[in-house]
């Protein structure tokens, strides 16, 4: 059954979409159209209803985030974020504590950052350098993060970093939730943001740079799984995989966005004395598109009704990460075969095909590579480990041959 919020989404589109030349060009976040998502009940949508929540499931975030991606894939991201990845982390595994403080926040318009990218450790994630040092009741954490969608507009972050002991000794990997609220100058000791990175597409959205400097945590906003900080890092790791379904949601919407505007030009541009739709030639192109969109939706949905199969609140990773690979690559040539029908028209900014084809191409690398998300297939299908160190196989204890049976 669709959720109501997509009726609310689609009522919402029409403005959305006038406003989104705007944000691309001033660079500017879309403040007004999260006042009216927050409004509508969208941000958040997925918080069970006694913190305030609609109690919705992530296909219903991914219908509603469809039918917001057609218009503005800025606000598109900022509806993934309020109700996958970080936020979804804290309803998981959080504390009582810390599900009622974020809770609010979020409904309230903030887009939880979720803070895991290093200047050195981007897809091997796993080597990164940030460290929390406990010190009594609290951890002192110190460390760099680099490309944070909504560093310097987010009030929440989910910090991911080292977790040493008192005696030195490295216990595994947790998440730390940090208030920090930049634009209002309410920031913690010790935390900055020290620079915003210019990018190609999804101009309004922040891609910023962290700093910590002996910023000090209490011991209560460690956010750490049930099964310990040895299994840290992995298991938070599971809530990307709602992420991931949800960026492959943005760019399979602005593919279908573009086939339609593609579809009406093609019945209205008339060269030759005839519309550019009877050009068998275009005919071909519009059902490889048609079709590859189709199909991008069913995997995606496939991915987001996969909670729970693999006994994590978070939709399969094997799935989520076929969804995403399939949907982004999908997305970028349906976009550009939607600006090749245009001609030069699409190639001006007087079009919006040209801010489209500049924002799809973020879903290839944002949120786990194409490469990288091969690898995670390619190991599913297998049943072996594919490690990506040069020393990886080699590290193993076991034979190559046995790692299937595993």
């Amino acid at each position: 059954m669709t959720h109501a919020l997509v009726a609310s989404a689609r009522d919402l589109a029409p403005e959305f979409e006038r406003r989104a030349a705007h944000w691309d060009q001033t660079r500017s976040y879309c403040w007004r159209n999260v006042q009216d998502l927050s409004e509508a009940g969208i941000m958040g949508m997925t918080l069970p209803e006694n913190l305030g929540g609609q109690g919705a499931s992530f296909l219903d975030v991914v219908e509603v985030v469809e039918e917001i991606a057609k218009v503005c894939t800025l606000t598109a991201r900022v509806v993934v974020e309020a109700n996958m990845g970080g936020i979804s982390a804290v309803m998981a595994y959080g504390s009582e504590d810390q599900k009622a403080f974020c809770a609010p926040h979020v409904l309230a318009g903030d887009k939880p950052a979720i803070c895991i990218t290093e200047p050195q450790a981007g897809s091997a994630a796993t080597e990164m350098q940030t460290t929390a040092r406990k010190c009594g009741d609290t951890y002192v954490l110190n460390g760099c993060k680099h490309w944070i969608t909504g560093g310097g507009v987010s009030k929440l972050h989910l910090i991911f970093a080292r977790v040493i002991d008192e005696a030195g000794e490295e216990q595994g990997s947790g998440g730390f939730c940090v208030f920090a609220d930049p634009m209002a100058g309410d920031m913690p000791a010790g935390f900055e943001i020290v620079g915003r990175e210019r990018t190609l597409g999804l101009c309004g959205m922040p891609e910023a740079e962290l700093r910590f400097d002996t910023l000090e945590v209490h011991e209560r906003w460690l956010l750490a799984p049930p099964s310990g900080l040895k299994r840290g890092f992995k298991d938070l790791m599971t809530a990307y995989n709602s992420q991931r379904v949800g960026a492959g949601t943005i760019a399979m919407g602005v593919a279908a966005a573009a086939l339609d505007r593609a579809k009406s030009y093609l019945l209205e541009r008339r060269p030759f004395g005839r519309p550019l739709a009877e050009f068998q030639g275009l005919q071909w192109m519009v059902a490889d598109m048609e079709t590859q969109i189709c199909a991008a939706r069913l995997l995606l949905r496939d991915a987001a009704l996969s909670c729970g199969e693999n006994g994590d609140p978070f939709p399969d990773m094997a799935k989520a990460a076929r969804a995403k690979l399939f949907a982004s690559e999908m997305a970028i040539k349906v976009v550009n075969d939607a600006l090749q029908m245009f001609g030069a028209r699409g190639y001006s900014d007087k079009e919006p095909l040209e801010r489209m084809y500049r924002d799809v191409r973020m879903f290839t690398i944002g949120g786990g590579t194409a490469q990288v998300l091969r690898n995670q297939i390619a190991s599913s299908a297998l049943g072996m480990k594919c490690p990506q160190t040069r020393t990886g196989y080699v590290d193993q204890d076991w034979p190559i041959q046995t790692l299937a049976a595993e």
